[in-house]
Order: C-alpha cells, then structure tokens, then sequence
C-alpha cells in the first residue's frame, strides 16, 4: 500500500498554488476548491512540494486502500 494525496475542502481557500505546480493531479471542483483528480498523475515529490507550497497546509498524505 502507498499514500495517496488529500485536500481538506473545509480548509482550502482555492489560491490555486497546488494547480500551478502539479496540473496534472489537483484542479478545481465545481465549487472552486481544489481536489486531487489523478493521486498517481504525478511523483510523491512532485506533489509534497505542492502540500509545501500550500498556504493554509489543506492538503496532507493518506494511506491507499
């Protein structure tokens, strides 16, 4: 089992930062928060540097399955 990422919808202030640096896992939903639509749409670097970045720290890692 691996960890997936997560968004905090309660938290998410939809400032994008986590779109602009890894469009290939996180966009918005239909309420203009984000979400992660591919967990697998890019490397567990690449999408910890974008929990980093995020400024009220919504989005966290999860255990698959």
């Amino acid at each position: 089992m691996g960890k997936v990422a997560r968004v905090d919808k309660d938290v998410c202030i939809s400032c994008g930062v986590c779109i602009d640096v890894v469009p290939s896992v996180f966009r918005f939903d239909t309420e203009n928060l984000a979400e992660v639509y591919d967990p697998k749409g890019a490397d567990e670097a690449a999408i910890q540097e974008a929990m980093d970045l995020c400024p009220v720290s919504c989005i966290s890692w999860e255990e698959e399955g």
